[in-house]
């Protein structure tokens, strides 16, 4: 029944549906192997979609750019949603196990199994191309897996079965947290769970020191050794298969950029390694905010006077270029010495060393003095010095800082090495602002001398990215040296894990301006479904699909925990009177199922309360499914220790059989609306909006 709802009709509608347009562009880089960075996780969630898309025959080509438009013939649709269907349908069956392995009757597992079969949120979330079905089949896998090795820890310790559910509930956590980072409230759940139960082992007398160990070191590489390396090969994969460069690396460093085919990779390939006096060279600044540039100048001058009164040096302009350009190469000078080409052999410049940084183009020196910078009156002003013959001299003496450097004789290397620039006179770092200067800057970034800073900051890092030995003494030639290209062959290779360092930081650092969206809401919103979502709409006959969840299960979910709630004080408060109103062993069970159910509604949802994102119903979905869960357990379990007499039990039963059919009858109720057919007239879509809060598109006749 699960794989019936989620894959029948999967290729409906044929046309891009909400979120598809995000991911699908995903997918596509994916078929053309070019790398891209998603700041919303990890690569996991997005391997499987692509591998969809694989085993249908996807190349790659469609363009992902907005909702609603039709897929071409080249585009496997059915193959590019069935992981995502079939993660849906399993949970079905997993919600079925849980239940049982928790110790409650097949009835209720049964009951556990039809709500998440009859949940059209669910279905809706599980039959296009989108993460929270594989997301929330991977979180039950990893739940179930916990509790039958639970289960197996009274009477077969370290049997081959027990070994096999323990390194899976470590498989399934790495694998939910390599979806999205959602995973890792239920992986710091099952983590905190095992810890608790490893607690009361500790006060088992029957356990020896060595088996107490055993058990620590077992559950030690199972649940923590093997999911992070696991979550290190899915970086691994994704690496692997994305070695082309493409617009999303840009953000990178230089050295990763390097490291990809093609882009700067083409551009720096036989670069020469070591940085000498005499090099031409073009500084990236390391930050890459508020977006990439070089350092960069022109023949233009500061003005006079500012807009503001200030008055300025009248130098020539220093600035950060977003791009490439001639006016971005310097060359490295002996300050001792008047030649601007390389020597044979190359002297190469070290930590430490003083340099002058000349312009390549005007052949001015880099250079910052006492004066108020334009947009940064605190910082100094960065400029090529043009001599005024006024009291003004120069000050271009820079001492080259290497970050990043092993000892303190380290060669200055090219994409490698991260360096800062001390000012020699005056001691201030050369520093990226990120402010745009006025129209007479060109709107290029301001670039300043930073006093008194003793911190590391990327702002005031740079590397060298683009490199040549300068072999023209004169000009003119120089100038036509400045725009070929590079020649010696020298490799760069970065190590994985200095690829996924960065990656990961780039992922968690990375926000992308989050913007009202038209169907985002508050997580207030979703207990009672105060919200939904449109997915999509055909253009003509007026056929729609809505993330909408069924009214009946929701509010039954938010009675049970209340109910749970409720009855667990009444029970802790009794229990310390020694009055016990259930055995021993039903209390037991209705404290685990407690930690499990509410625990796992807790923490997939209350997290959002503190997060600065935008925010949709569908984050709300694995909480959720932890939340159906418990109705089940809190029914079975009124039944069977408040339903004392055989007529209480009968109406009690025939309460839920109603109350399953009115389940039922809300799901066949918005089921067009959950598979987009058949389409609704306009008074049957007004019919179903329950609330005023949905927004049921009615086009107008």
């Amino acid at each position: 029944m699960g794989l019936i709802s989620r894959l029948w009709g999967l290729s409906y509608p044929r046309a891009v549906v909400f979120d598809e347009v995000y991911y699908g562009q995903f997918v596509s880089l994916y078929m053309k192997r070019i790398f891209f960075v998603d700041d919303s996780g990890p690569p996991l969630g997005h391997m499987l979609l692509a591998l969809g898309g694989y085993l249908g025959g996807f190349d790659g080509n469609f363009l992902w750019n907005r909702i609603g438009a039709e897929y071409g013939m080249n585009v496997p649709v059915w193959s590019l949603r069935l992981l995502p269907a079939l993660a849906g349908a399993l949970c079905v069956p997993l919600a079925y196990q849980i239940l049982v392995e928790l110790q409650f009757s097949h009835c209720a597992a049964l009951g556990a199994a039809l709500l998440i079969l009859l949940e059209n949120s669910l279905i809706t979330q599980s039959r296009f191309m989108l993460l929270e079905s594989i997301l929330i089949f991977f979180i039950l896998l990893a739940v179930l897996s916990y509790l039958k090795f639970y289960n197996l820890q009274r009477h077969s310790s370290f049997s081959g079965s027990w070994w096999f559910w323990l390194l899976l509930t470590g498989v399934a956590c790495s694998c939910a947290v390599g979806v999205k980072y959602m995973g890792l409230f239920t992986y710091m759940l099952l983590l905190a769970t095992a810890g608790l139960h490893f607690w009361h082992m500790i006060g088992d007398q029957n356990l020896s020191n060595v088996s107490l160990m055993c058990h620590f070191l077992a559950r030690g590489l199972a649940l923590i050794i093997i999911p992070v390396a696991m979550y290190l090969s899915f970086f691994y994969v994704h690496l692997t298969l994305l070695y082309r460069s493409g617009p999303h690396d840009q953000i990178m460093t230089s050295a990763f950029q390097a490291s990809l085919e093609g882009g700067l990779a083409r551009i720096t390939q036989g670069q020469p390694l070591e940085v000498a006096y005499g090099s031409q060279i073009t500084l990236r600044n390391v930050l890459g905010k508020p977006m990439q540039c070089w350092l960069h100048s022109h023949t233009n001058t500061y003005p006079i006077r500012y807009e503001n009164g200030r008055g300025s040096s009248h130098q020539q302009q220093v600035t950060c270029y977003p791009f490439k350009d001639v006016n971005n190469w310097w060359i490295v000078k002996d300050p001792g010495m008047q030649q601007l080409v390389v020597s044979n052999p190359p002297r190469p410049v070290r930590h430490g060393h003083i340099v002058q940084l000349v312009h390549g183009i005007t052949t001015r020196y880099l250079n910052t003095h006492d004066v108020a910078a334009p947009l940064s009156p605190h910082s100094q002003e960065v400029s090529c010095y043009i001599d005024y013959n006024i009291s003004m001299p120069a000050q271009n003496l820079w001492r080259v800082e290497i970050v990043n450097r092993e000892s303190d004789t380290d060669v200055w290397k090219t994409i490698l090495s991260e360096v800062r620039f001390v000012h020699v006179n005056t001691s201030a770092v050369l520093k990226l602002s990120g402010a745009s200067l006025p129209e007479w800057g060109y709107r290029q970034l301001e670039v300043v001398g930073e006093k008194l800073s003793k911190g590391y900051h990327q702002s005031m890092v740079w590397n060298v990215e683009e490199h040549r030995y300068g072999k023209s003494q004169e000009q003119k030639e120089r100038e036509v040296e400045l725009h070929s290209p590079t020649q010696m062959d020298i490799s760069k290779n970065l190590s994985f894990m200095a690829k996924f360092t960065e990656l990961q930081w780039k992922i968690l650092t990375l926000k992308n301006e989050d913007t009202e969206h038209k169907y985002s809401s508050s997580a207030l919103d979703w207990i009672t479904m105060d919200t939904n979502i449109a997915y999509w709409l055909h253009p003509t006959s007026g056929a729609q699909i809505h993330l909408l969840g069924n009214v009946v299960t929701w509010a039954s979910a938010n009675v049970a925990a209340l109910v749970y709630a409720f009855l667990s004080l009444w029970y802790l408060i009794r229990r310390r009177r020694k009055i016990y109103d259930i055995p021993k062993d039903a209390w037991q069970l209705w404290v685990l199922a407690g930690g499990i159910c509410v625990g796992g509604w807790a923490v997939n949802y209350l997290p959002f309360f503190l997060m600065e994102k935008t925010l949709f119903l569908y984050h709300y979905l694995p909480a959720l499914t932890f939340q159906i869960l418990l109705i089940p357990i809190v029914l079975q379990h009124l039944g069977d220790h408040l339903c004392r007499s055989l007529l209480l039990k009968s109406m009690f039963s025939a309460l839920i059989v109603a109350w399953f059919s009115s389940v039922y009858l809300v799901y066949r109720t918005f089921s067009p609306v959950t598979y987009g057919e058949p389409s609704l007239s306009a008074t049957e879509l007004k019919d179903l909006r329950w609330k005023d809060s949905w927004n049921i598109l009615i086009q107008k006749q």
